[in-house]
């Protein structure tokens, strides 16, 4: 199924790939074209630099399935506290961010200031969510308790039998679908208005429409990417943020691990009939039993609702079983969910790392000449980030992880950061050789 007038990204048309030339010069490339490589590419556009974005599919991979959820206070995760740091400077970049979109494409993302609704279906639900309260508190993160009939006043279609509501006002949302599209237009519209930004080659003056093969190296330094369709594009900084596929790309420093696993989801999209509109006027996120579950409103009258997660799929096949779930629990919170229109069910991979953290940095070699306590910066291999592993804040990190890789194209490092350096599950005795790799250079 697929939502009646919505444009579902395509693969790259073979007459478009022939029109190619063999190689692609640009400032940056950025392999990627999902909603965080879209961000890093426009950023990096609005630093003056001439940017190509590489995917053969923009749009279509996790992004297009992604609820849109900007939520650094109900994502926060027992033993994921350092995350809380970067979620939140995420967070207070958005207002500015979707400002910027909007400005440079004329187009809306979606971008919502409304606050999300925790709600809880029995006592053991309202005790995990009170349970959870104490960590966000404990972290300074405001969320207010409501009684049901405050709840219930706000979204007058909630459930008379939930257990508890609470409010959560830090917690807004975007429409990914919406804001990929306007981030095209926005990358696009900048080539024709500053032509000295206009990449040769590349559709609309920034579009590589092909798969990422393998990086290009000149002795030490990484020097571009080799595409799957026989072209090279020639970049002074490459920027790896393709998601699950980053691992899989050839000729990455050697020794670099980047440990991802597909974390499967469903996601469904209802239409509201007219005399239930608005369904709810803010997210919902509940507990249902202990299971989660959330119901996210558009602008278009239509709904999302998610939650499942599997890592045993190996294909984005929709699971009838995810689908029961989500309808059953949404229903439990929202009871005229029953009356809505199926739409639309998608599943998507999300690119999940051992500690649920991205891989965000550039990729150390060892100390500089001096040694330890010398004062002297560690070096890394140069002309490579690396942007991915992102799993479920990959819409909400999007401003944040574009304004880092930006900061270091400039030479500019946030020691806050380094907990995500994309090297740290490599094997410690492959030091040497990505030291070997900088002393190529």
């Amino acid at each position: 199924m697929r939502t009646p007038g919505t444009t579902h990204p395509a693969s790259v048309d073979a007459s478009i790939h022939s029109t190619l030339p063999s190689t692609i010069r640009a400032d940056v490339a950025v392999i990627g074209g999902g909603v965080v490589g879209h961000g890093i590419a426009w950023e990096v556009q609005r630093s003056g630099r001439s940017v190509v974005l590489i995917d053969d599919a923009p749009g279509s991979g996790a992004s297009w399935a992604a609820a849109g959820m900007l939520a650094p206070v109900s994502e926060l995760h027992y033993q994921e506290e350092d995350l809380l740091e970067l979620m939140l400077e995420a967070s207070s970049r958005w207002p500015a961010f979707a400002a910027g979109v909007a400005d440079a494409s004329g187009a809306d993302s979606g971008y919502l200031t409304t606050p999300t609704l925790a709600v809880g279906a029995d006592a053991a639900d309202r005790r995990a969510l009170m349970d959870l309260r104490t960590v966000q508190l404990a972290n300074g993160l405001a969320v207010e308790p409501l009684t049901v009939r405050e709840a219930r006043k706000r979204e007058p279609l909630l459930s008379p039998a939930i257990a508890c509501a609470l409010d959560t006002p830090a917690d807004h949302q975007v429409d990914p679908r919406r804001l990929v599209a306007a981030l095209r237009l926005a990358l696009a519209r900048a080539t024709e208005e500053l032509p000295g930004l206009a990449v040769a080659g590349a559709v609309d003056g920034y579009a590589v429409p092909d798969r990422a093969a393998g990086l290009l190296w000149d002795g030490g330094t990484v020097a571009g990417v080799r595409l799957a369709g026989g072209g090279t594009v020639l970049a002074t900084e490459t920027v790896v943020a393709n998601g699950l596929q980053s691992g899989a790309l050839a000729d990455l420093p050697p020794g670099l691990e980047l440990p991802l696993r597909p974390v499967h989801g469903d996601i469904l999209r209802l239409a509201v009939p007219r005399h239930l509109q608005p369904l709810v006027t803010a997210t919902v996120r509940g507990l249902v039993h202990g299971v989660p579950v959330y119901i996210v409103p558009r602008q278009d009258g239509t709904v999302v609702i998610g939650a499942t997660q599997r890592e045993d799929a190996l294909s984005d096949a929709v699971s009838a079983g995810g689908v029961y779930q989500l309808l059953r629990d949404a229903q439990a919170l929202v009871p005229a969910v029953a009356e809505l229109e199926l739409l639309e069910s998608t599943a998507r991979a999300r690119p999940g790392t051992p500690d649920n953290a991205p891989l965000l940095g550039r990729v150390p070699v060892g100390p500089a000449p001096g040694g330890e306590g010398s004062g002297a910066e560690a070096r890394h291999v140069p002309g490579l980030i690396i942007a991915t592993g992102f799993f479920r804040h990959g819409v909400l990190l999007t401003p944040a992880a574009a304004a880092i890789c930006t900061e270091l194209l400039d030479g500019r490092t946030d020691p806050r950061w380094a907990p995500f350096s994309p090297e740290r599950f490599s094997k410690p005795a492959t030091a040497t050789q990505r030291t070997d790799i900088k002393e190529t250079a």
